[in-house]
């Protein structure tokens, strides 16, 4: 019988940046969200590093916030994550 491999992502490859590994990730109980973490956050969800559901647990993050950093990272870039400047972003 063939078992299907879960393949481990150790680490994403960034550009102008060294790779993003576990390591790097903000701690689990992070209470500020800079625009770096959560840039971070989605990034690893991205690249496979978690899954959108250890992301969600491990942070305690909603699937509703977590796909609005998703959403604003991939219209606007990094700085689209910034808290205050969300109303000049919104769509």
């Amino acid at each position: 019988m063939d078992r299907e491999k879960k393949l481990q992502v150790r680490s994403i490859p960034r550009r102008e940046h060294p790779p993003l590994s576990l390591g790097d990730l903000p701690p689990a109980d992070t209470r500020r969200w800079g625009i770096q973490k959560k840039a971070a956050i989605v990034l690893a969800v991205r690249g496979g590093l978690l899954s959108l559901e250890e992301a969600c647990l491990r942070y305690s993050l909603s699937l509703e916030e977590f796909g609005a950093w998703q959403r604003q990272m991939e219209r606007f870039g990094v700085q689209g994550l910034r808290a205050t400047w969300a109303q000049m972003y919104r769509t």
